[in-house]
């Protein structure tokens, strides 16, 4: 193999890495703000999470955060939720949704337990399915992946 040659597939196989690494990137998009996706299966952890996503956005406040829960995770966001102290999560979820935090919570979780659309918590998002959600984040988007 020439030495032309040599460069030529050398430079080749960086631009097809680069090309191969590059959606599943996650950090800083293109205007410099982290993305990260936090996975909520399990409201038990809802209130660790909605510290951590609280602790994230002091440290990074441009970052682009999105809760996305299914399954036992999704019964922290309806209406009249509290944790196991009896606090309300509405305050919580409202704080975070001010601040540009999306939470979304899984359609075809909400159908399968009969819980009507109408019982989640204001500012809430339904999608039409959370794990389908999540890996569109983190394969399409190049959200990180985090589950309390």
């Amino acid at each position: 193999m020439s030495k032309q040659s040599f460069a030529f597939a050398f430079v080749l196989a960086l631009a097809t890495i680069g090309t191969v690494v590059s959606p599943a990137r996650s950090g800083p998009d293109e205007n410099g703000w982290e993305k990260m996706v936090f996975h909520v299966d399990d409201s038990r952890y809802a209130r660790w999470m909605l510290m951590l996503a609280r602790s994230y956005l002091e440290d990074s406040p441009k970052a682009s955060l999105v809760i996305v829960a299914y399954g036992p995770g999704v019964d922290f966001a309806l209406e009249g939720a509290e944790d196991s102290n009896g606090n309300p999560y509405a305050p919580s979820l409202f704080e975070l949704t001010s601040k540009g935090v999306a939470i979304r919570l899984c359609g075809t979780t909400l159908r399968a337990r009969e819980i009507a659309p109408g019982s989640v918590v204001d500012g809430v998002e339904v999608v039409p399915s959370g794990i389908a959600e999540i890996a569109r984040l983190q394969l399409k988007m190049g959200y990180a992946y985090l589950k309390p």
